[in-house]
Formats: structure tokens, C-alpha cells, sequence
């Protein structure tokens, strides 16, 4: 059972990715969508948990959404996570675009839910809801109607 908590934060992670991958629906722009929103979080949370720690949460997500990136499988034994993030670039940018998407968003949410676990919902949310793309006027008021 989904949560209103959960839910937001699955829809702000799908809205970001649709918002940086734009209209164009190619795979290649969906992937490096991916990995500027990646960018992004390693930006917040580097104060935080510092780089060690984002790249443990970052890998522990890829073994986690194996299902949707099998492709990864190899490359998660890599020390050098530039060497992971180009895989993960090249994987993605190989799908259909609605697969990039999917597994771009499991591997966001993933991502999210252990951070959360970690430092807790209040500030996983202050601090990623810096890098979500947030709701417009319009779409609020669709959603409180």
C-alpha cells in the first residue's frame, strides 16, 4: 500500500526526470537526464553523508533495481564509480525511451527510500526537495479539486 508521502515523492521524481528529458522521449537524453539529476543529489548530500556515503547508497540502489538495469550486473564490481555512471549512462541510453524512464525512476525512488531509511523522511525531504522539480500553480490546483 502506497503512502501520500511516498506518492509525492515518486511523482516529484517522475515530473524531474520528464522535466530535464524533455519532450524529445530519446533514451540517450533520458539517461543523461539521470545522471544530472545524480549530479544534483551528490551536490545536496555531500555535506551530509559525504561522498563515501553516496556512493554506498547510490551502489546498494543499483543491486536493488537489478531487475530493471540486469545490464549493470558487471559493472557494479567496478571500484571507479565514474566507470559505473558511464555503464549506467550506456545502459540506459540502449533501452526503449518508457524503459529508460522506468528504470531511471526505480533506480531514483530505490535511491530516496535508502536515504530515507538513513537520515529520515524530514530531512530527505529538505534536502532532495531541492533538486525535485517542483509542482506548478495549475497542476496544485488540480490536485487540491
Amino acid at each position: 500500500m502506497s503512502t501520500p508521502t511516498r506518492d509525492r515523492c515518486c511523482e516529484a521524481i517522475r515530473r524531474t526526470l520528464m522535466h530535464y528529458a524533455g519532450d524529445a522521449l530519446e533514451a540517450s537524453v533520458v539517461a543523461e537526464a539521470t545522471l544530472g539529476i545524480l549530479r544534483q543529489i551528490a551536490a545536496q548530500l555531500t555535506p551530509v553523508i559525504g561522498p563515501r556515503g553516496i556512493d554506498a547508497l547510490f551502489r546498494h540502489s543499483l543491486h536493488l533495481t537489478r531487475t530493471f538495469l540486469p545490464w549493470l550486473a558487471q559493472s557494479e564490481v567496478s571500484e571507479d564509480s565514474t566507470v559505473l555512471l558511464a555503464s549506467l549512462k550506456a545502459g540506459l541510453a540502449d533501452l526503449e525511451p518508457k524503459a529508460a524512464i522506468e528504470a531511471s525512476h526505480a533506480l531514483l525512488m530505490t535511491f530516496t527510500k535508502l536515504l530515507t531509511s538513513l537520515i529520515g523522511k524530514s530531512l530527505t525531504n529538505r534536502l532532495l526537495s531541492l533538486v525535485w522539480v517542483p509542482l506548478s500553480p495549475a497542476s496544485e490546483q488540480e490536485t487540491k479539486s
